[in-house]
């Protein structure tokens, strides 16, 4: 079987990441470790002969890939935080990876690791794969060949060792300071229900308006003077029914079909008037409502504001689901390919609609290689440039670096001019899954034995308590003082500090609510760039 291995390593690389994927699916106690269960299998597969390997392109190939599609997806978010550089969560999220930086320098001095070791333990303590990623092209670029195998297995090493205890020292961390603060997690749900929107499921009323106030001001109003994330559809107005825009007025007796969030629907209805149970849907023959794919490249990467739609036709767009998210649309709101819409339009203005937006699920499946080809040349390209510091210092971006700031650039644009550079949801998912599993299983075979007398020597001990200490250090320091300087709430703070989906599942279930899920959203992309940026800087320095 190994002969069969080591002469068929398209074999090897597919029955690694077939094992690893069914294994990471498995779930203990509700978490499981997901793809990363790929390098877990590659290690062992590794450990087994040294004949067993996998050709370097495939590593490098991944390794584009994956850092492409996470830069693409994560680009708007990466740029809108910078944007507001000085709001606290920024600071604390910065504040956050120094200290686990600083942690990892201390560790380096304390146990003695090599560069490449204490940079894989800094990356598999935050577990941030993309981190690993980096680091080992930047040990690519930077050593000689026979340098580049050893440092590459003591940085799999450091990784492998301390990614489980990465996943675990939020979780104690989170558990203890709930304890120690006091934390009540449906008291701060409550208190913050109105500044953050924690309803999950997005609520359709009818609503029939009863106080006489509402006549003075029009839709834009009422959601200026609120603050509330409503989308309004179809409103009857005495034996009119029509659909409203933003200049719409309301007047007693009038029933509007809005959508929205509990809360904000909950503080409409006791304003403004009471439920109703007449369905608008069943009153107008001539209005319809549709679900349709955004598929046509002309709409995509534009807000709907932008597409001046309600200049040509009478329609409301009420709400965009994206992935397994249903958002209210609003006009600020940009399309992306792969988006399906929610809108009432006259029925005669249907056909045009649908073709404008396209609604073919084929062609989302389809990747526009003109502009993925050339966002990937232009990235790796940039990694090819040499850059110098001064002092004399000079690196390259490589395959890792070039790839992922050419797509947060390209991913912030959305398109340019006929150009979408943003690949459909379900496209960049599959192509950044595929790119991991062959990063990782590459690595993994490749580390295999390393891994192993790593064990066998002992040292496996002491990579384990550096990455518990940067685990659970910089979970406590964080969370503390995120809680009591920043004055962030704790519901927020625990999505902040869940580097991987196993810890935000636990802070989700741990809160009751979704609170922890803001404080991922923000935290993720700068996080996850500024790791990859602390990762290489850490071999950098120490090299």
């Amino acid at each position: 079987m190994i002969e069969i291995l080591g002469s068929n390593p398209l074999l090897l690389l597919f029955v690694v990441a077939a094992l690893g994927y069914g294994i990471g699916n498995l779930k203990i106690r509700g978490s499981s470790l997901g793809v990363a269960a790929v390098l877990f299998v590659g290690l062992f597969f590794g450990s087994l002969d040294s004949s067993l390997q996998i050709p370097n392109i495939v590593f490098l190939l991944g390794l584009a890939i994956f850092v492409y599609t996470i830069g693409l997806s994560s680009g708007p978010g990466f740029m809108t935080g910078f944007k507001g550089s000085g709001n606290k969560n920024l600071g604390f999220i910065l504040f956050m990876i120094a200290t686990s930086g600083l942690i990892a320098v201390g560790m380096y001095y304390v146990f003695g690791f090599s560069a490449a070791t204490v940079s894989g333990i800094y990356s598999g303590a935050s577990t941030n794969t993309p981190a690993l990623a980096g680091l080992l092209d930047s040990i690519q670029k930077s050593l000689s060949p026979q340098e580049q195998e050893e440092m590459t297995k003591s940085a799999v090493v450091g990784y492998s060792i301390t990614y489980p205890m990465g996943v675990l020292g939020s979780m104690i961390a989170i558990v203890v300071l709930q304890r120690l603060l006091k934390i009540d997690f449906k008291k701060e749900a409550q208190e913050l229900r109105h500044q953050y929107p924690i309803d999950s499921e997005i609520v359709n009323v009818t609503l029939e308006i009863t106080n006489p106030e509402i006549e003075q001001k029009n839709i834009r109003d009422l959601l200026n003077e609120h603050k509330w994330t409503l989308a309004f559809g179809r409103m009857k107005s005495g034996d009119d029914i029509n659909i409203t825009h933003l200049d719409s007025f309301f007047k007693v007796g009038d029933l509007v079909a809005i959508a929205g969030r509990q809360n904000d629907v909950e503080d409409m209805i006791k304003l403004y008037g009471k439920r109703s149970e007449i369905e608008l849907t069943r009153l107008a023959s001539n209005i319809e409502h549709h679900r349709v794919f955004i598929s046509n490249p002309d709409v995509a990467g534009q807000s709907i504001a932008n597409l001046n739609l309600q200049e040509r036709f009478a329609l409301a767009i009420t709400r965009v689901r994206r992935g397994d998210i249903d958002l209210l649309a609003r006009g600020d709101t940009v399309l992306e390919l792969g988006d399906r819409i929610r809108f009432v339009a006259k029925t005669k203005d249907v056909p045009a609609l649908v073709k404008l937006f396209g609604d073919s699920y084929q062609a989302l499946g389809h990747i526009n290689l003109v502009s993925f080809g050339l966002g990937m040349a232009l990235g790796l390209l940039l990694g090819m440039i040499t850059f110098t510091l001064p002092g004399g210092i000079s690196f390259q971006l490589g395959f890792a670096g070039g790839p992922l700031i050419v797509a947060l650039v390209l991913g912030a644009l959305r398109r340019t001019g006929p150009i979408v550079w943003t690949l459909p949801y379900s496209a960049n998912l599959t192509l950044r899954q595929f790119g991991l599993i062959l990063l990782l299983a590459a690595v993994g075979i490749r580390s295999g034995h390393t891994f192993v007398d790593t064990l066998q020597q002992g040292n496996a001990a002491w990579i384990f308590l550096a990455g518990t200490a940067i685990s659970l250090g910089t979970g406590f320091i964080t969370l503390f003082v995120g809680y009591k300087v920043f004055k962030l709430p704790f519901s927020i703070l625990t999505g902040m500090v869940a580097n991987q989906p196993a810890i935000l599942d636990f802070a989700l279930n741990r809160s009751g609510n979704l609170l922890p899920n803001y404080g991922y959203t923000l935290m993720f992309p700068i996080a996850l760039i500024s790791k990859i940026v602390i990762a290489q800087l850490l071999f950098t320095i120490f090299t």
